[in-house]
């Protein structure tokens, strides 16, 4: 038994060092989600972006703001509502690409912006499921990709794929942010 217990105190170090790491990229990811939400807004045209403007809300297939009792969860139950979400987000950020490229072909750089969200997404949520596995918790088994794409819209109308696009991009922001937060939780020794 003691060789065992050893050998999880020198594992401690490198589970710290990984979730300091996690939480940095979350960290990162957080600041690049509020650009691209700006950047997405800039360049949907009017009346996006104008005061007071406030899109309908619709339904975005396979995925939902964190609930508000989310941040009275155990962390590793939070963690593992966070790597469900960003697995889902890579398709929708994906799709949301697609449309733009349709609607605005002349904005290169927020197409290039877009896939590199659902990039960083796909690698957050598996950083966030090796934390995860350190900590000795299953990750939730989340909607595959596949099922989510199957689900997501693919053609809606102008208007409607531009407020879809800013939910999406809206709740990219409120994930990774919702991340970071729950990681800062393990980075802070505050307890579990």
């Amino acid at each position: 038994m003691k060789p065992k217990a050893e050998s999880s105190i020198s594992l401690l170090p490198h589970l710290e060092a990984k979730i300091r790491q996690t939480h940095s990229l979350a960290r990162l990811l957080t600041k690049y989600a509020e650009q691209l939400l700006q950047e997405y807004v800039q360049h949907q045209g009017e009346p996006f972006g104008l005061p007071g403007f406030s899109p309908p809300r619709l339904p975005v297939a396979g995925l939902s703001a964190p609930a508000p009792g989310h941040a009275g969860l155990p962390v590793p139950e939070r963690l593992q509502l966070d790597a469900a979400a960003l697995a889902t987000l890579p398709v929708l950020l994906d799709g949301v690409r697609r449309l733009q490229a349709e609607l605005n072909p002349r904005a290169p750089r927020l197409l290039r912006h877009l896939e590199e969200a659902a990039l960083q997404a796909r690698a957050l949520g598996a950083a966030v499921e090796t934390v995860l596995a350190a900590l000795g918790a299953s990750t939730l088994g989340s909607a595959t990709e596949a099922a989510v794409a199957a689900d997501t819209p693919t053609a809606p109308g102008g208007f409607s794929a531009k407020v879809l696009g800013l939910h999406v991009c809206g709740l990219y922001g409120e994930w990774v942010s919702r991340t970071e937060g729950d990681l800062g939780q393990l980075v802070s020794g505050a307890p579990a």
